[in-house]
């Protein structure tokens, strides 16, 4: 997976480095300041979001294959049109951020509910990591890949024509090798046990609106995204004016510009990502084994764990680098323990023939309130701290050193949404589980406590003795 499809939720939620770690150049080439630098990020995200809805009904009602495929071509193309933007038509270079985004809203909306429909229990949680490793590693390696062809190129563009080549070979693998299982196959359970039966969009809603696992989990996801986002964003740049502060490297004024910090974060993300990746899902595994609760707890754990590591990075990179270099990979490591655990918790409370809804609806809430907005709300802060001090390199690097302290409350905010899934967690697997909750037929199910206690001794007396 590319650097462009990186998701950040629960999609993942996951934000998505602008161009493979070439943003100094692209601010020089079209002569971008910080805050409109954030924009790019948002334009990218708000196409998503508005997209991740219809890309949810669609994938709920027809062929996820087809779909898939359309956004991949989508996404592919206009991550190599915008590579032949002149400097005058910036505002293009915006629009095809949009429509890498719209595109990208496909795969993170319908290629987990696949999965889903494959796999169930331990096994789902093994695949699920096995996915959610390929989303730092195709961070990072966009990072590394795109930086590397900018070297050897001389020429940051390249960095974005790599990409679609590797688009192109994951279309043919999607297309010969993976299945597009029924709806509810691995539960018997939606197109199976409903013979067909469709609910409109609307009701798929308000079911999920009345899911407070689903709630609480897509706030979390959004605090997730929030730090990210912003990390993914300005982090490479973060690293280099620290790497100028401490005398280890010279300002960038003509492009192309060092790009040694960018395949430093892509390292860094790619090594984090795949050991977070496994550990949670690992760590949810085995203790799901004497705590049903343990999916949300780990996630919880996790981002309290990654809070202060977070803030340690930002204070000690003025006075020592090295360790902020760990604390940040530490922070890194710990945010990657929720990606798999984050989905899982999503397809094990929420009825099958709607998981495609909730992962857009989950995308949409996370990106909306999450990444659209902090690479911009980062720069903006930075560009207005930097107004009000000498023009150094030592206040630039210390306006935006104070701008990502926004992110540790995040975190803190995002764990405590994991906590409140923890308290509803049960009910709604339970809930889950049953055939017809949900849908047109089982409205009043999940509408009295009561009753869907009752319903739910019955079907799984009814499960055990068939």
């Amino acid at each position: 997976m590319s650097a462009e499809s990186r998701d950040p939720a629960p999609e993942g939620p996951q934000g998505w480095p602008l161009g493979s770690g070439v943003l100094l150049d692209v601010q020089k080439f079209f002569q971008i300041s910080d805050n409109h630098a954030g924009l790019l990020q948002t334009v990218f995200i708000g196409c998503l979001l508005l997209s991740a809805p219809v890309f949810g009904y669609l994938g709920d009602r027809h062929s996820r294959k087809a779909t898939l495929s359309f956004g991949i071509l989508l996404w592919s193309g206009a991550g190599l049109s915008s590579s032949f933007i002149s400097p005058q038509y910036s505002w293009l270079f915006f629009l095809s951020r949009g429509v890498v985004g719209t595109g990208t809203a496909s795969y993170s909306t319908i290629a987990p509910t696949i999965l889903g429909d494959l796999f169930v229990k331990d096994q789902r949680t093994r695949v699920l990591a096995i996915f959610y490793i390929f989303i730092p590693v195709g961070s990072g390696l966009g990072y590394v890949l795109g930086s590397a062809v900018k070297e050897l190129t001389g020429n940051w563009r390249w960095a974005l024509r790599i990409m679609p080549c590797l688009e192109a070979v994951a279309l043919v693998l999607l297309i010969v090798l993976v299945p597009d299982p029924p709806r509810g196959a691995a539960e018997k359970q939606g197109e199976l046990a409903m013979g067909g039966l469709r609910s409109s969009w609307s009701e798929d809603v308000r079911y999920l609106g009345r899911n407070w696992s689903f709630v609480w989990s897509t706030l979390g996801v959004t605090a997730l995204a929030f730090v990210t986002g912003a990390l993914g964003f300005w982090a490479p740049k973060f690293l280099f004016e620290a790497r100028v502060v401490h005398g280890l490297q010279l300002p960038c004024f003509r492009q192309p510009c060092n790009s040694e910090d960018s395949l430093i974060f892509g390292a860094l993300t790619v090594v984090t990502g795949i050991i977070g990746v496994v550990l949670g899902a690992e760590a949810s595994r085995r203790y799901k084994k004497v705590n049903s609760r343990a999916e949300p707890l780990i996630c919880a754990s996790s981002l309290l764990a990654a809070a202060p590591c977070l803030y340690l990075a930002l204070i000690l990179a003025p006075t020592t680098l090295l360790a902020s270099y760990v604390f940040l990979a530490l922070g890194e490591l710990f945010l990657s323990c929720n990606w798999a655990v984050v989905a899982d918790i999503l397809l094990s409370v929420v009825v099958p023939r709607c998981r495609g809804t909730a992962e857009a609806l989950q995308i949409t809430v996370g990106h909306i309130l999450g990444d659209a907005g902090s690479p911009y709300l980062t720069g903006l802060i930075s560009s207005a701290l930097r107004a009000r001090r000498p023009d150094s390199y030592l206040q630039r690097f210390l306006s935006l050193q104070q701008s990502f302290l926004c992110c540790v409350f995040a975190i803190v905010l995002g764990a405590g949404c994991f906590l409140m899934v923890a308290l509803h967690l049960e009910r709604d697997q339970a809930q889950a589980q049953q055939p017809g909750t949900g849908t047109p037929d089982g409205k009043h199910v999940d509408c009295k406590d009561g009753e869907s206690q009752s319903l739910l001794s019955g079907t799984r007396a009814s499960t055990e003795n068939p």
